[in-house]
């Protein structure tokens, strides 16, 4: 008899969260991963790598990895234009790291997760504080945070809550 009692306890709790609203009623899809190629940013690799690792201690349903097939391409440039990607905006895009703009002082692990930041879907804030990195190079070259802050790893988990998407063409984000 315990073991009939146990058998109906274990069914129903799922239900009853589900009734409840506390459990997901869809299924859980499974983590993204986008994979990234630097090897056309050598001066910066390491940065990049800190960059992503930055993003994966944080997110749960997207991961940046190094790797082949790569669908963001990381590049530096020297032509003083800035770093910037062109982007889907999904996962999809090219990274370009100026080498004038960080011997300027503006931080390469900051660009990095910045510029990664919009292969996830997320804009520029260029008036935001220094604790989001998507305000990018606003608060000027003594901001060094990295680090994205919980609203930004928020909208990422939304993008990516029903795995990778659609791309959608999106403009150049600086």
């Amino acid at each position: 008899m315990r073991r009939s009692i146990a058998v109906v306890v274990a069914l129903i709790a799922p239900l009853s969260g589900i009734l409840a609203g506390t459990a997901d009623a869809a299924p859980r899809l499974q983590t993204v991963t986008l994979y990234y190629d630097a090897s056309d940013a050598p001066d910066y690799a390491a940065q990049i790598d800190q960059a992503a690792a930055n993003w994966n201690g944080l997110t749960t349903n997207v991961k940046l990895q190094a790797g082949a097939g790569a669908t963001i391409t990381i590049h530096e440039t020297d032509d003083g234009q800035g770093s910037y990607t062109q982007t889907d905006g999904h996962g999809h895009g090219d990274i370009y790291i100026d080498k004038q703009q960080v011997a300027e002082g503006f931080d390469p692990t900051r660009i990095a997760a910045h510029e990664l930041g919009h292969n996830m879907g997320l804009p520029d804030d260029y008036t935001g504080p220094c604790s989001e990195v998507m305000s990018g190079h606003g608060p000027g070259t003594s901001c060094t945070n990295a680090i994205p802050d919980a609203n930004e790893v928020a909208q990422v988990d939304e993008n990516f809550a029903n795995g990778l998407l659609a791309a959608t063409p999106r403009h150049k984000a600086a």
